[in-house]
């Protein structure tokens, strides 16, 4: 079966923003994250990539225009199902308001229970996206063969999501997963199990420097905005 790429988009107006941005419409890359997405057709020069699938949400598409730029040969989709997760009424809001919000310790705790005001629960996030992934797998099998390689660009929460599904963890641990801004994560799947070969690779290691304030022991929902 093929080997999966995931892009995170790069960073966005919103991530600056400390906002929790879900699907509303016009959040673009910001200029950090334009220069990351410049940067993805050249580290990923190595990989003959079949297909490009991509959330419909415009930070994710202007994370791949320049690798589809460089590739015109590429065929390009847009998939629904690995889009943002639909927070409801908490999109658009800060995250530092959410912070005090009672169903904030449930989606860092016991994410497989939270489910958003207005909007989806994780569960459901979790389910569509790995349906979606397990569709292509088979198409671009089928279209392309077994060794084939392929790329999908979504969102912090949907990526920590499949590789916790990769690899059988409950969906309560995937908040121990990190992925950063226009980061890289490779699955391999297979007849029997998937592998992870890589998990949020920007060949950066910014992030990993002392803050000066201290990023606590909660997942950013949404994904975060990477290292400064």
């Amino acid at each position: 079966m093929p080997t999966l790429i995931l892009v995170r988009h790069g960073r966005s107006t919103a991530n600056t923003a400390g906002l929790l941005a879900g699907w509303t419409p016009g959040v673009a890359l910001d200029e950090r994250g334009t220069r990351q997405a410049a940067a993805l057709p050249g580290r990923l020069a190595g990989l003959p990539i079949a297909e490009v699938v991509t959330s419909p949400l415009q930070r994710c598409r202007e994370t791949v225009q320049p690798l589809l730029e460089a590739r015109p040969e590429v065929p390009v989709h847009t998939e629904e199902r690995i889009g943002e997760a639909h927070y409801g009424d908490w999109s658009g809001r800060k995250l530092a308001e959410l912070k005090d919000e009672p169903l904030m310790d449930v989606v860092q705790a016991h994410p497989s229970a939270a489910a958003f005001p207005g909007g989806e629960s994780m569960r459901a996030m979790q389910n569509r996206a790995a349906e979606a992934v397990r569709e292509w797998n088979a198409r671009v099998e089928r279209d392309h063969g077994g060794d084939a390689v392929y790329l999908m660009c979504s969102h912090g929460d949907i990526i920590k999501s499949l590789v916790a599904d990769a690899l059988g963890l409950h969906l309560d641990l995937f908040q121990r997963i990190s992925v950063e801004p226009c980061s890289i994560t490779a699955i391999r799947y297979t007849r029997l199990r998937p592998f992870l070969l890589r998990l949020g690779d920007t060949g950066d290691l910014a992030s990993l420097a002392p803050r000066e304030e201290s990023p606590g022991g909660d997942a950013p929902v949404g994904g975060g905005a990477g290292a400064p």
